[in-house]
């Protein structure tokens, strides 16, 4: 794994080894009763039907760069199949939240955001299923009513559209940041922006004063990673100070097709785990998803266990690929902030 900033583990739990236990806060688990299934996937990259095909005038733009990207990879990588299975595979695991972390289309094309939207409705209701988007999302402006706007039910919080977004579920908080804004070529970075990082800080502030395991999702990777900044989250500093000073449970993001672990320092010499998922569909290639359940101990603090999902192209589906176990319990609680408000 490429180096991080200061702070950084680089130590891997895929061995299913027992991780340390870190100095529980008895207060935390507060109103978790039974454990929580949470379900991550990230970049399934919808395929591009005959349908879809873009025209020369769409493609004077960025887009021309991203279709040859997939007509020469992506399109051949991404699996219809895996697809299929993925949304079957989820199904049967019966998780209380599907959380996706961007990038569901290619080319920012209006139709492949109606696409989308459909297999959005496939993967779950709004209410079952929260999304974040990634940089191919953003990959150039599209009318709001055409893009973004037709996945607003899953992209919004229990309190409305906006980001940070919020879902509170069974004493699991997820926080939802969006990292993606349209970039010059040959850039696939993206950028959260001073005031969702300081809205975040102050939610996260509040969601662990009571008691809520916190689960922030972000397309791009507060720790660095393949590509270089040129796939960067540019304004990952202030995010990793934020997470230093509010604290989180854990943060889920996707973005470089690949498996990662990281772990980032939290309020009183507690430790926040970065974990990253795979393209969700990429066929021979490797794409996997991961199960979460999250339990409280009554010791203190969670116990969180992780199944990865990862396609059997021999199959014809996805099968378990690995387990591991962390017990998390916050440092003290951060000073107190002011009232948790999403950025405008």
């Amino acid at each position: 794994m490429p180096a991080g900033p200061p702070g950084v583990a680089r130590a891997l739990p895929w061995a299913g080894r027992e991780p340390p236990r870190y100095p529980a806060a008895p207060q935390h688990g507060a109103g978790m009763h039974q454990p929580f299934t949470l379900a991550h996937l990230s970049d399934p990259h919808l395929p591009l039907s005959p349908g879809l095909a873009p025209s020369w005038r769409q493609l004077a733009s960025k887009r021309s760069l991203a279709f040859l990207s997939w007509r020469r990879k992506r399109g051949r990588a991404h699996s219809s199949a895996g697809l299929a299975a993925l949304l079957a595979d989820i199904a049967a695991a019966r998780p209380d939240l599907v959380a996706v972390t961007g990038d569901l289309v290619n080319l920012a094309l209006p139709g492949e955001f109606a696409a989308a939207r459909d297999w959005l409705a496939e993967l779950g209701p709004p209410a079952r299923v929260v999304l974040v988007p990634g940089n191919h999302d953003a990959l150039v402006p599209v009318p709001a009513a055409e893009g973004l706007d037709l996945w607003a039910p899953w992209l919004a919080g229990d309190a409305g559209p906006g980001f940070p977004s919020l879902r509170v579920r069974d004493g699991v908080a997820v926080l939802g940041l969006s990292s993606a804004v349209p970039t010059l070529p040959l850039l696939a970075g993206g950028r959260l922006g001073a005031a969702q990082v300081a809205a975040a800080e102050r939610m996260l502030g509040e969601l662990g004063r009571r008691g809520l395991f916190r689960v922030v999702l972000v397309h791009h990777s507060p720790v660095a990673g393949p590509g270089g900044w040129r796939k960067a989250l540019w304004d990952a500093g202030p995010l990793r100070d934020a997470l230093a000073r509010a604290g989180a449970e854990l943060v889920l993001h996707g973005h470089h097709h690949v498996r990662r672990f990281a772990v980032l320092p939290g309020p009183g010499g507690g430790r926040i785990p970065v974990l990253g998922v795979p393209a969700a569909a990429l066929g021979a290639h490797g794409g996997s998803w991961h199960r979460h359940v999250v339990a409280p101990d009554p010791a203190g603090g969670w116990w969180l266990d992780t199944e990865r999902r990862a396609w059997d192209p021999a199959r014809g589906g996805f099968r378990a690929a690995g387990r591991w176990r962390l017990h998390l319990a916050p440092g003290p609680p951060a000073a107190r902030h002011g009232p948790a408000r999403p950025a405008a």
